[in-house]
């Protein structure tokens, strides 16, 4: 088992599975909307669901605990197969990618950041690292379906994924242990995101000649 002592174990542990798990769903959805067959599904499940823990702990300098706790990888897969068998369900929820990604982003910016802590890394290193966590999976996902990954787009992602991380550092570094602050990191990450898409809130682009041309006008 790996999980950070800063916080309680057994909350961080929770905490990350259910982030493999929701994260899994978000790729495993994708791929389903992608026509991809049970394996597709299963590998993009995987992939969105671990692909940002692995990263972390590479960048760390830790064996990934997805090779070393059999729970993970039972997330991502339970993920995959619910993705497949309960599409219909899924799809009810509006815009079930979106959603999903918005609560896995949360969890593993939050326990991103605590990990990056527990190892000795200093509070903006925290911040960053758990960031990383949050959207390295979405990344991934996108990249495999030929996409633009959403980081890179003009919508918040990556800003959010910073405030959670933020949150749980800022509390880490005061010396509260207090087991609210990396459920408020999730929530404040989770909001950030979803109010975003739906108002519409973005970040500026580099405008065009177009653009441009049409504010002259």
């Amino acid at each position: 088992m790996d999980v950070p002592h800063g916080f309680n174990p057994t909350l961080i542990l929770a905490l990350n599975l259910a982030g493999t798990f929701i994260f899994g769903l978000s790729g495993g959805l994708a791929a389903v909307r992608a026509k991809l067959d049970l394996f597709g599904i299963l590998v993009l499940a995987a992939v969105v669901g671990l692909a940002g823990g692995i990263t972390r702990d590479l960048l760390i300098g830790t064996p990934p605990a997805t090779f070393r706790d059999w729970r993970y990888l039972a997330a991502a897969g339970a993920a995959g197969l619910v993705s497949y068998f309960a599409r219909p369900q899924l799809e009810r929820v509006q815009r079930g990618v979106l959603v999903f990604d918005a609560f896995g982003l949360g969890l593993f910016c939050v326990t991103g950041a605590t990990k990056s802590l527990d190892f000795g890394l200093g509070p903006a290193q925290a911040i960053l690292l758990g960031a990383i966590t949050g959207i390295g999976g979405g990344m991934l996902r996108d990249v495999l379906l030929r996409e633009v990954p959403t980081v890179l787009r003009h919508e918040l992602y990556a800003i959010p994924a910073l405030l959670g991380a933020g949150v749980l550092v800022a509390a880490q570094e005061s010396g509260s242990t207090n087991p609210v602050w990396p459920v408020l990191g999730v929530v404040v990450c989770v909001s950030v995101r979803l109010a975003g898409l739906k108002y519409r809130v973005n970040v500026p682009i580099a405008p065009s000649e177009r653009d441009r041309g049409q504010s002259r006008d």
